[in-house]
């Protein structure tokens, strides 16, 4: 093999890596966007999740609001209603207008209360 042949057979060598190179390039250069789009991705995904946390803690003063209102007023309520009931061997008619009005009475004051503290909660929430 001559000189000359040796030369070209490196030269096709060379002309060859510089091809595979090229291809080398254009898939790095594939995996770069596709790691963009995958971060991209990620910040969407990131994002998801802080508003699927958020949904939740709104979800969860949901639920503390209701035990709430389940255990000061509903309760409450249920429980004077009974008590008011074991009043029927009174009087009935003095008993039961004078036990009605403060029954009802006390219910509206323990609405109220449980309106102003939502109220308040709301106000504290905002600031």
């Amino acid at each position: 093999m001559t000189d000359s042949e040796k030369l070209d057979l490196l030269l096709a060598e060379m002309q060859n890596m510089k091809s595979d190179m090229q291809d080398m390039k254009s898939d790095m250069q594939n995996m770069k966007s596709d790691m963009q789009d995958m971060k991209s991705d990620m910040q969407n995904v990131k994002s998801d999740m802080q508003n699927v946390k958020n949904d939740l803690n709104d979800v969860k003063q949901k639920v503390t609001n209701i035990d709430l209102t389940l255990e000061n007023e509903i309760r409450v309520n249920i429980r004077r209603v009974a008590e008011g009931h074991l009043d029927l061997s009174r009087n009935l008619h003095e008993a039961m207008r004078i036990d009605n009005e403060k029954e009802m009475l006390s219910i509206r004051v323990n609405i109220l209360e449980s309106e102003l503290r939502r109220i308040k909660e709301r106000l504290d929430h905002i600031a």
